[in-house]
């Protein structure tokens, strides 16, 4: 009962800073400035950090931990891994327990940020690839987020209660992950092209309900003589829904491989997803500067593909902080790299 009322408040934050963004600050569709992104994109990492910072001090409250067989019960379910000192006092071992889930949190919400990043690269060729106006893109990624939201809850909780049931699913998803990671490497300098007409989603609702040939404004669906048609607007919308579930199938598990608690799943999920619309107005024009970007999240995947292996198939545990360590670092060589090595533009002949 507990941790429904604090996922609850937690759902009506997030939504009320939602609305305030889409009802005040975007009320009017435009585009989005860089300054603007820049504005927005520290405001939700300055949220996730109060939250890193909440957990750190308050976290007993999501599982309403009073006591000590609480507080073991609670780590034995999630699989924390921590050793309570039984001649500590209560509190004590109870803020073990609280830097622990906060580590969880940060090291999933960096996992998260930093695998959504690859994401941009599609949903930004998804828009090009519909001919979507610039001023558009605001709307549609805020429809697009409160979709993933409702998905992510779904898919992260009935994931979590098979892992509970079957264990040896993470290392499926261990096997997933590295493959995914092989793919990611040696297709990281093709050029990502979307064909819109063939796209099989799009055929599939072509033929079934009647669209518009051109944009209507900002709306997702309009009448036309007395009947409802859908818009491009709505297609691109569904698409980029489509392209995130698939992209959740990589993501989350790579979470589940830092901790099997799925609030904290849950939490670091959401907190990189509602910061990734205006993450992409900031990195959609310099993505392509990050030439190393993608082997370093082949690198990512492989790391935590390999740590649910070893984990499930041979009990031996990788701890978060080193996790952390190991993924910071890998994130930090490929942007300096990126950076030191910049990618050679090559002169056209005239």
């Amino acid at each position: 009962m507990n941790e429904i009322l604090f996922i609850s408040g937690f759902l009506l934050v997030i939504a009320f800073f939602l609305t305030l963004d889409l009802g005040v600050f975007n009320k009017n569709s435009h585009e989005i400035s860089l300054k603007e992104s820049l504005i927005f994109t520290l405001f939700w990492i300055i949220l996730a950090v109060g939250f890193f910072f909440f957990l750190r001090f308050f976290g007993d409250l999501l599982h309403n931990i009073t006591s000590i067989e609480r507080l073991e019960e609670i780590n034995q379910l999630h699989k924390h891994g921590l050793t309570f000192n039984p001649l500590a006092d209560f509190d004590a071992n109870l803020q073990l327990y609280r830097n622990q889930l906060s580590l969880e949190f940060i090291t999933g919400y960096i996992i998260e940020k930093a695998l959504s990043v690859d994401n941009i690269f599609v949903i930004l060729m998804l828009f090009i690839s519909f001919g979507t106006d610039k001023k558009y893109y605001h709307r549609v990624l805020f429809w697009g987020i409160i979709g993933a939201v409702v998905m992510r809850f779904i898919f992260i909780f009935s994931l979590s209660a098979l892992i509970h049931q079957f264990e040896w699913v993470l290392a499926i998803f261990g096997g997933i992950l590295i493959y995914s990671a092989i793919k990611l490497f040696f297709n990281r300098n093709e050029d990502e092209k979307i064909d819109v007409k063939n796209h099989k989603l799009v055929k599939f609702l072509s033929k079934r309900f009647p669209i518009t040939p051109d944009y209507v404004g900002e709306k997702f669906v309009t009448k036309i003589n007395g009947k409802r048609f859908l818009t491009p607007l709505l297609l691109l919308l569904i698409v980029i829904e489509f392209s995130d579930v698939l992209f959740a199938v990589d993501s989350v598990p790579a979470i589940f491989s830092i901790t099997q608690d799925s609030y904290i799943v849950f939490f670091s999920n959401i907190f990189a997803i509602i910061g990734l619309r205006s993450l992409f107005f900031l990195l959609s024009s310099i993505v392509s500067m990050f030439r190393f970007l993608k082997p370093g999240l082949s690198v990512l995947l492989v790391f935590i593909g390999v740590k649910m292996l070893l984990e499930v198939l041979f009990h031996i545990s990788i701890s978060t902080q080193l996790s952390l360590l190991i993924i910071l670092s890998i994130l930090i060589i490929c942007i300096l790299l990126s950076v030191a090595i910049p990618k050679k533009v090559k002169n056209e002949k005239k």
